[in-house]
């Protein structure tokens, strides 16, 4: 004779009544098993794995201080509340307590199954600065297998220690998108199913408890089945690269962005790393003017015969590609261009060597033809002395012969 059990309906325990409230007598259904963890919690958190980190120690509860923490004593508390690796170790993420009680500093070496597992220093702190708390969030349990990229194959969900696939034989396009966005993998393209060949533990998850925002192996149930479901993601693309080249080689990024000459060409690069075949790039100009054209080896190249000044401003790269029937998308950071006028400078590098060049040609004419003056001056000043020094001779001579 079996035993008698009691039938409890999930949507009666996330309305908050009580678990006798939700009992009804049952005998056809899988005794629960349940495994309660009782030395660390994360707290105020959107699930089970993210939250204010506390550790039960002494039958009483206290917050963790930042800098007694590190990503080893992470690992290992994800590791014990079942949860996937950290993502997010950051204090302040979850609220403050009123009364701050810290624990010991934790010096996991990453591998321990338990926090309490780990060496601690021999004295607990009691102070901590506010906003220091410990703020925990772990990956969820969940995973995609056996597809062409990570995002892509079957949904598997780790629960009570298990990695199981999902029988989700009523999911839309509308819960897939959770495990998307769960695995950072952009939009759910598509949902399906694969039937097996023969039953295997799978977990069975409703609709309705994956919409309201609950964790996925909070909804998860045990059961048997032969079909799985299939989920395919878009995946996040890749920021795309953008650059500047220029033919009068003053392109270089100033403080103020990428200087270019005015009439020179200059060419915009855009670039993404291959994930999808295809696609477009389009070049949007002061986020108004746009230019579009097919990506040719993941790039294009959008040329500019003359800069103006009209041409200055910020520039961005936005991939485009559809796939999976749907349209994706991805921008670059902004490209700021400044275009700069050249031609008083250009008149200026030319025009000052001739100026100087005729400066000094007019200064040695000037000088040559100073010293000439001179020396004629010089030589007419002898001419006189001489003259005058032979009359002079001449007129003593006379006189003598006339004694």
């Amino acid at each position: 004779m079996s035993a008698s059990l009691w039938k409890i309906k999930l949507d009666c325990v996330w309305s908050g009544s009580t678990l006798r409230e939700c009992a009804t007598p049952d005998n056809s259904y899988t005794a629960l098993i349940l495994t309660c963890l009782d030395s660390v919690r994360l707290l105020n958190g959107s699930s089970l794995c993210s939250g204010r980190l506390e550790v039960k120690s002494n039958q009483s509860w206290s917050s963790v201080c930042e800098a007694d923490f590190d990503q080893q004593d992470a690992e290992v508390v994800c590791r014990e509340l079942g949860c996937g690796p950290p993502s997010v170790l950051q204090g302040a993420l979850y609220g403050e307590v009123e009364a701050l009680a810290w624990s010991k500093e934790f010096q996991c070496g990453g591998h321990e199954s338990a926090l309490l597992d780990c060496r601690s220093s021999g004295s607990a702190r009691n102070s901590c600065s506010p906003g220091k708390a410990v703020g925990l969030t772990c990956s969820e349990p969940v995973r995609l297998v056996g597809g062409a990229h990570r995002c892509a194959g079957t949904l598997k969900v780790k629960h009570l220690g298990e990695w199981r696939p999902v029988d989700v034989s009523d999911w839309t396009l509308e819960e897939a998108a959770v495990v998307c966005e769960q695995l950072d993998c952009g939009l759910a393209v598509s949902v399906g199913h694969r039937v097996e060949s023969s039953d295997l533990p799978v977990w069975v998850m409703r609709p309705d408890c994956v919409q309201v925002g609950s964790s996925l192996r909070d909804c998860a149930t045990s059961n048997d089945s032969s079909s799985i479901v299939n989920i395919t993601c878009s995946d996040l693309l890749v920021q795309p690269v953008i650059s500047l080249s220029s033919n009068d080689g003053v392109s270089e990024a100033q403080q103020q962005g990428f200087r270019v000459s005015r009439s020179s060409n200059f060419t915009i690069s855009c670039f993404i790393q291959p994930q999808y075949p295809g696609g477009s790039f389009q070049l949007t100009f002061n986020k108004a003017y746009k230019y579009t054209q097919a990506a040719v080896n993941h790039s294009a190249h959008f040329l500019f015969p003359a800069a103006e000044p009209a041409h200055q401003g910020n520039y961005s790269c936005v991939y485009h590609v559809h796939v999976f029937f749907h349209n994706v998308s991805s921008e670059s950071r902004l490209l700021s261009v400044v275009v700069s006028d050249h031609t008083g400078l250009t008149v200026r590098v030319i025009l000052l060597p001739l100026i100087l060049l005729l400066e000094n040609i007019v200064l040695y004419f000037c000088c040559k033809n100073r010293r000439k003056q001179r020396s004629s001056r010089q030589e007419h000043t002898e001419m006189v002395d001489g003259k005058v020094g032979v009359c002079g001779d001449e007129g003593a001579h006379g006189e003598q012969e006339d004694v």
